[in-house]
């Protein structure tokens, strides 16, 4: 099954020095291993998505990325030079590459007008961004800026996960619970639960927000939070349930769950065309993550709209015809 991957990532020059602050989360061994990939764009990481049939891959720079840069100038520099970087790399081979840019929020202003040149002069297809920038969340009113240029230009956010910004009492003397196996999904799912109640979707109807990891819990947790706000005090009155805004703002993608039972969940309450494959190369098992979508007990149609026509429509992506040869290639599948 031909494929559009959308949570691949990338490490451009001088950006080495913000891997330092997600190193605690991961084994050494398993980080220094994946960190080899991040700066390979040829022979590596085309192998890769030859042997697992994705046809493009959009890739962005792996966090925490410039949200982990305090000072103002030098995140935005940064920001730019990541996104100048990226552009030569998709123009090296574009018809393989797609791109979401690098947005240094800590100058709202200057980050609004960077989300107009990533996407008119570099061509990007959407936005990144590595959780809450200095503590600060995208909910609140200095980032408008911002999301009345991904409103206007209609291209979506991809809201990856970051560290918290402190360390919860919760996770005191329990280190294994840190970074993705289950830290960073209660602070991304948070983040986009703080758009949906902070009327972000309200503002700014045309906004879609990009989930990875299955949706970070929340496709699961739908009738919940809709009879829950009933009765919680205090915050904002809303015009509709949290579950109408999540499946109207909101689309997720497979990255790093490969498990029936959460993809059948997920196209039941997201919908069919909520849900998109990705694999978070070079930090999963690529090969893990086709073998399990293309086996995934699901129908065609699904399949399809899963691994790229979803994408396609999201990213105004059209997938070439396939030549004489990738067809040779994809019949080979993991469904033999």
């Amino acid at each position: 099954m031909r494929k559009i991957a959308l949570e691949e990532h990338f490490s451009g020059p001088g950006f080495e020095k913000y891997l330092e602050a997600v190193a605690e989360m991961f084994d050494p061994g398993f980080l220094s291993s994946a960190e080899k990939f991040l700066p390979e764009f040829d022979e590596k990481r085309l192998s890769m998505m030859d042997k697992c049939g994705i046809d493009i891959a959009v890739l962005s720079q792996t966090a925490p990325g410039v949200q982990a840069e305090l000072d103002k100038e030098a995140a935005t520099q940064a920001a730019r030079r990541s996104n100048d970087f990226l552009s030569e790399q998709i123009n090296r081979n574009p018809s393989r590459y797609r791109g979401f840019g690098c947005i240094a929020l800590q100058d709202p202003e200057s980050a609004a007008e960077e989300v107009v040149r990533c996407v008119k002069e570099l061509g990007f297809v959407g936005i990144l961004v590595n959780g809450h920038t200095a503590g600060e969340y995208l909910d609140e009113e200095k980032f408008q800026p911002f999301w009345e240029q991904l409103n206007a230009l209609k291209v979506p956010l991809y809201l990856h996960p970051g560290n918290p910004y402190d360390k919860p009492h919760m996770y005191s003397g329990r280190p294994e619970l840190n970074g993705a196996t289950w830290s960073w999904t209660c602070e991304t799912a948070t983040h986009a639960l703080r758009l949906v109640f902070g009327g972000i979707f309200d503002r700014y109807s045309d906004v879609k927000v990009i989930l990875g990891h299955m949706g970070e819990t929340l496709p699961f947790m739908l009738w919940r939070l809709d009879s829950r706000a009933l009765t919680s005090p205090g915050g904002r009155a809303m015009k509709k349930p949290p579950s109408q805004y999540i499946r109207e703002h909101i689309v997720i993608t497979t990255s790093g769950v490969c498990a029936n039972g959460p993809l059948l969940c997920s196209l039941s309450e997201m919908g069919e065309d909520s849900v998109m494959f990705s694999t978070d190369y070079p930090y999963e098992d690529a090969e893990l993550a086709a073998q399990f979508i293309d086996n995934a007990p699901i129908s065609l149609e699904q399949r399809e709209k899963v691994c790229f026509r979803t994408a396609e429509h999201l990213f105004r992506i059209s997938l070439e015809p396939q030549s004489a040869a990738a067809t040779a290639l994809s019949s080979h599948s993991y469904r033999d």
